[in-house]
């Protein structure tokens, strides 16, 4: 399986309050993307927050050897052509440890960019999109006249396609128009914190429509993860969280959320309805998995809970149903990451594939621009 932690701002205890934070900086991003990459996860995952992913990932990209990275990106709100010249740069200066997750938003968050588009037609945009990448990706020039993109004899100058391969495309979404999208275009398609059960149907619905396109996807799903060397120890853990959960973080959490026309986030939100019982475990919506973060923190707000074992067997119900992919995290990300690699990544097959640096060789490209200035002359 592949185990990918959580890279984004804000972090903390409990993060929702301003005593529960901490900063987080470029200092602290350098020690979160040094500790994933030696402790084993398979990857870090670069979400929308307040920092831009792109100049982030760069960024890190010195600090590690081998982690992949998952780095967000907005259809739409960056012209195809140049997504494609940045993720081939990207792609080429890591050596191929690149993967992009499309992220289609809501219209609360993308509107603060000037984009105005209702929630199906976002979609039918991200399907336009998305065409012009793949042909970009596969070193064709492209000359495009469609409904939201004019491109006129675009082509990368970099090998894409060939010495530089298209980076892995990862996609959420629950929509129908949403799901059409991943079963037409991408390679992972992803879902947020719904039960071993609720992820097996989705998966299936998935499956059905991906044959229809002749495609075959992987799957995966973004969770919590409280662990605790017993699981009474991790219930107690849960329980620190949620007395720091006051009406206020509550409150404004829920506002925020019930402003979105995002399906994945309604799915989230019918977990716990907003609504704080006296008894945490009233919103253990499945065995050993807590809703209760999702009370104070928008988007996936569901969380194993559990020692190592309950977690392992946890992780194990999920990829029974199809899951390949993990995305985690805990709170705070650092402390975490650490207590997980060591109480629960050994006890996993992780995915820890580095891809081939033959590909990425400073002389291939080299000789690759020699022949081509040859024949140039």
């Amino acid at each position: 399986m592949n185990v990918l932690w959580y890279m984004c701002a804000p972090d903390g205890p409990y993060p929702w309050t301003a005593e529960g934070s901490r900063p987080v900086d470029y200092g602290y991003f350098q020690q979160l993307a040094k500790a994933y990459d030696r402790l084993g996860f398979t990857g870090a995952l670069f979400a929308t927050g307040a920092h831009d992913v792109w100049v982030l990932a760069a960024a890190l990209l010195a600090e590690t050897e081998r982690l992949r990275f998952l780095v967000a990106v907005h259809p739409g709100l960056v012209a195809p052509t140049l997504l494609a010249k940045m993720a081939a740069t990207l792609q080429e200066f890591s050596r191929g440890r690149l993967l992009i997750n499309v992220v289609s938003g809501d219209a609360k968050m993308l509107g603060a960019y000037g984009m105005k588009l209702p929630h199906n037609e976002r979609y039918a945009m991200a399907d336009e999109y998305l065409q012009v990448w793949h042909r970009l990706m596969a070193g064709e020039s492209v000359t495009h006249e469609g409904k939201y993109f004019s491109v006129e004899g675009a082509k990368l100058a970099l090998p894409a396609g060939s010495s530089i391969p298209a980076p892995p495309l990862w996609f959420g979404g629950s929509s129908p128009p949403a799901i059409d999208v991943a079963a037409k275009h991408v390679d992972t398609y992803l879902s947020w914190g719904e039960t071993p059960e609720q992820i097996k149907h989705k998966i299936d619905e998935v499956k059905e429509r991906a044959k229809h396109y002749g495609r075959t996807l992987s799957y995966g799903i973004r969770l919590y993860v409280i662990v605790r060397d017993t699981d009474a120890e991790a219930w107690d853990a849960a329980n620190w969280l949620y007395q720091r959960m006051d009406e206020t973080a509550i409150r404004a959490n829920q506002s925020f959320v019930g402003k979105s026309d995002s399906v994945g986030q309604r799915r989230m939100t019918e977990l716990h309805g907003g609504v704080k019982p006296a008894n945490l475990r009233d919103l253990e919506v499945a065995p050993n998995l807590w809703a209760g973060i999702g009370l104070v923190r928008p988007g996936p707000g569901t969380a194993i809970v559990g020692s190592p074992e309950t977690v392992v067997r946890t992780l194990e119900a999920y990829q029974a149903a199809g899951v390949e992919t993990f995305i985690l995290s805990g709170m705070p990300l650092l402390e975490e990451a650490y207590r997980f690699a060591e109480k629960v990544l050994p006890r996993l097959p992780v995915n820890r594939e580095v891809p081939s640096a033959k590909q990425f060789t400073w002389s291939t490209l080299f000789d690759r621009d020699l022949k081509a200035n040859a024949a140039g002359a």
